[in-house]
């Protein structure tokens, strides 16, 4: 878009967007389901193991109106909010509001590092507490753990046995098993599934195996 165009969106209403894509959903409560994924642009964090580094610059401007009109035209009932980290665009819950508003069933996949008290509760936050491995988890924001609810998941991604200790004394710190769904995922390329999956049932924790099919059926192929 160019800039003339871009100054002729109402400032509230426009975001910079990486992609939009129709896929089927790798993670969390609704795996399985074809999904469209808004995938905006920029993020304020740098997780060693991120796989969507294509998305911290670049993008383009839309209005909601048009982001709208391209996930309509995907026909799938699930919408997928995601970064780079999302709520670093301030008007990023103002869209969440207004796909809520069209009835889709809306999830926001940020890092925690931001407040996610800005979203529309009908919205589910899937939050990444970053682990020691990610390089960031002096970025989480504890205050974001309060607003968590039943509808919500609290996501590990684990790169190694110190990670996943971390993890266990983080949630049993936090309590966070009984207030949301908490999914320990292993880290594409580095642990084993089967690996982090005996450590779960060793442990008898009460928490999720997450593996991301969508890397089990495409890779790390951008826009899937």
């Amino acid at each position: 878009m160019s800039s003339a165009l871009r100054d002729a969106l109402p400032a509230a209403e426009r975001l910079r967007i990486t992609e939009i894509f129709h896929s089927v959903q790798g993670e969390a409560s609704t795996v399985g389901w074809p999904t469209v994924f808004v995938r905006l642009t920029g993020c304020p964090l740098r997780c060693g193991y991120c796989d969507t580094a294509y998305a911290f610059h670049g993008g383009r401007w839309m209005g909601f109106d048009a982001i709208l009109e391209e996930v309509r035209g995907h026909g799938a009932r699930y919408v997928c909010v995601t970064g780079g980290e999302p709520l670093a665009q301030p008007n990023c819950a103002g869209l969440v509001a207004r796909l809520c508003d069209e009835g889709y069933r809306v999830s926001v996949e940020t890092s925690g590092a931001l407040d996610i008290t800005v979203l529309d509760p009908r919205a589910q936050r899937v939050m990444d507490v970053k682990t020691p491995g990610s390089g960031e988890s002096g970025r989480n924001l504890a205050a974001n753990l309060g607003a968590l609810r039943e509808m919500d998941a609290a996501k590990f991604v684990i790169c190694d046995r110190a990670d996943y200790e971390w993890a266990c004394r983080y949630c049993e710190e936090h309590r966070l098993p009984g207030r949301c769904e908490v999914l320990f995922s292993p880290c594409w390329g580095r642990l084993e599934a089967r690996e982090l999956a005996e450590w779960i049932l060793a442990d008898r924790l009460p928490v999720r195996l997450q593996l991301q099919i969508h890397k089990l059926l495409w890779g790390e192929e951008p826009g899937r």
